[in-house]
């Protein structure tokens, strides 16, 4: 026994076994957050239940159960609770989404199973998605046109409604093109014109024929704007003609127009494979809309979509800047104290805290840098703040240095393992040391260079802190991506998945609701850590490949 430890073999076993164990918690952590995220997407079963209210009535409640969980008895009593002396210890109560959001106090409710006297599949409910207020369950009653019911038998009432909410949804797709194409154009024209004459005054180079010419062309955008407005306006009414009149489980008739659904469904009428191509398309609409309601409902495209271009900024920032530090202190900086200290404060940098970062970005990018470019380069928009004002520039910038450490380090590593008699061998055949850098050292450092970089892409995929004072916001208007010169707008504020889900999670008037989003929209961002990372790492290993021969 003392030989076999004496030999290593426990340990190596230990370490393999904690190594396991380790990828294990960490894949089930991944498929649990999976789980829990994109059955959210599924269509649940709506249930009609039977209610014993207090008063010997009963009532009616119709939607989802949400959660299930055992209660003690004594705990119910203790709330005040009655009824329940003749009852088990313990006993089940079931969180339902009713929905209805305007008609009842709370869209989720928790009731008890003493208070259920049936349960019934509810046979032919509808389930509405809305641009507000959530969803809606009831019964379809008919169909109006301009106020006036139309003549349609019960069974194919749900062919008319869909075929009328595809014309409604065309109309508004219409519209959003309008008002983030055409409509936004001009606006961002008019804008510019405003600023133009401003700097102009400010410069006084403001003649009169030049107000004239300027004059001119905001005339000519307003009456194109007035032009897009009538057929905005058009189309909005159009979007009005058509509503459907839905029984809700109080027996209430509601009208709803066709332009405030979004989608509408049967989930009791499903068949398997309408169920699994129901959840394809709640997936794809999570991944490609806006959101709504506060973040409680919608998509998250806008936070994918910053997250993405903020982390590409931060690494096309961030490493050629880690690159040259780490050549410059390998290959050129001579080894004494100083170079000593500065590795040191490297390698200490590494350490202090994101938030710290997120102050000095503020402080220095934002408030000192944006300032001065603000009053350099953009006098004519002042007070109001262009670079002077959080955006998705700085948050790069902020993320570039916190993570800049990591990219040094990492390059140097590489830098040491390449053998000294190549770089010797480059010198000897009449090659200059910058010559040998760029064809030979660089080259087969770049593996190292893409490590640094993949392990730079994970940390500031995740990080929330900094993030929050240089750049990020709850939502944001515009993409920092769009058809206006010139195209990029790094002064801009942006989404982030890592600070959606904190204010999804911490910040939701609908607790209940936003929880489902919280486990998406995790599932979502370490999703697409792992794809930033994937492309990394194939990257990586193409190049180790490629320079493969040089090592030899």
């Amino acid at each position: 026994m003392g030989k076999w430890f004496k030999s290593g073999t426990p340990w190596i076993w230990m370490t393999g076994g904690a190594v396991s164990l380790s990828l294990i918690a960490v894949l089930g952590l991944f498929i649990l957050i999976g789980w829990r995220g994109l059955s959210f997407f599924w269509p649940a079963t709506v249930y009609e239940f039977s209610m014993q209210v207090e008063d010997g009535h009963q009532s009616t409640l119709i939607g989802e159960i949400y959660d299930t969980e055992h209660v003690l008895k004594e705990q119910l009593i203790s709330a005040g609770i009655k009824g329940l002396e003749n009852k088990p210890d313990s006993l089940d109560r079931f969180l339902i989404k009713i929905g209805n959001r305007e008609y009842v106090d709370l869209d989720f409710q928790w009731i008890l199973e003493t208070s259920i006297k049936s349960t019934t599949v509810a046979d032919n409910i509808v389930v509405f998605e809305r641009t507000k207020n959530g969803n809606f369950y009831g019964y379809i009653d008919g169909i109006k046109v301009n106020g006036q019911a139309l003549d349609i038998k019960p069974n194919g009432l749900v062919r008319e409604l869909s075929e009328r909410l595809e014309r409604a949804l065309a109309l508004r797709s219409k519209e959003d093109d309008l008002l983030s194409g055409e409509i936004g154009r001009i606006n961002y024209e008019l804008e510019r014109i405003r600023l133009q004459e401003r700097k102009l005054q400010l410069d006084g180079k403001l003649t009169d024929k030049k107000q004239l010419e300027l004059k001119g062309q905001s005339e000519q955008l307003q009456n194109e704007y007035l032009a897009l407005e009538t057929e905005l306006f058009d189309y909005r009414e159009q979007a009005k003609r058509d509503s459907v009149v839905v029984k809700d489980m109080t027996g209430r008739l509601v009208t709803m127009p066709l332009s405030y659904i979004l989608d509408f469904y049967q989930p009791n009428n499903m068949t398997l494979t309408q169920k699994i191509g129901h959840w394809f398309h709640q997936v794809y609409k999570f991944v490609s809309s806006d959101p709504r309601e506060a973040n409680t409902e919608g998509g998250v495209f806008p936070a994918i979509f910053g997250t993405v271009f903020m982390v590409m900024l931060m690494a096309v920032i961030v490493t050629p800047f880690g690159v040259i530090a780490a050549i410059y202190l390998h290959e050129y900086a001579a080894k004494n104290s100083i170079t000593k200290f500065i590795r040191i404060a490297v390698i200490n940098l590494a350490g202090v805290p994101s938030i710290v970062y997120g102050v000095f970005g503020l402080g220095f990018f934002v408030y000192i840098l944006g300032g001065s470019i603000d009053q350099l380069f953009y006098p004519e928009a002042l007070p109001a703040p262009t670079f002077g004002s959080p955006g998705v520039l700085w948050s790069a910038l902020t993320l570039a240095i916190l993570t800049l450490p990591v990219v040094i380090v990492s390059t140097e590593e590489g830098l040491s393992r390449i053998p000294s008699t190549l770089r010797e061998g480059s010198l000897a055949l009449g090659a200059t040391k910058s010559e040998t850098l760029w064809r030979i050292v660089i080259p087969m450092a770049s593996p190292a260079i893409m490590t640094g970089l993949i392990l730079a892409v994970a940390r500031a995929a995740g990080e929330v802190a900094p993030l929050m004072l240089v750049g990020v916001v709850k939502m944001a208007p515009t993409l920092p991506l769009d058809g206006n010169f010139p195209y990029l707008h790094l002064d801009r504020k942006f989404m982030h998945l890592g600070f959606h889900i904190y204010d999804v999670g911490f910040q939701s008037p609908n607790v209940e609701a936003a929880r489902p989003l919280v486990y998406a929209t995790s599932f979502l961002l370490v999703t697409v850590i792992i794809g930033l990372n994937l492309a990394a790492i194939s990257i990586r290993n193409n190049l180790r490949e490629k320079y493969r021969s040089l090592e030899h």
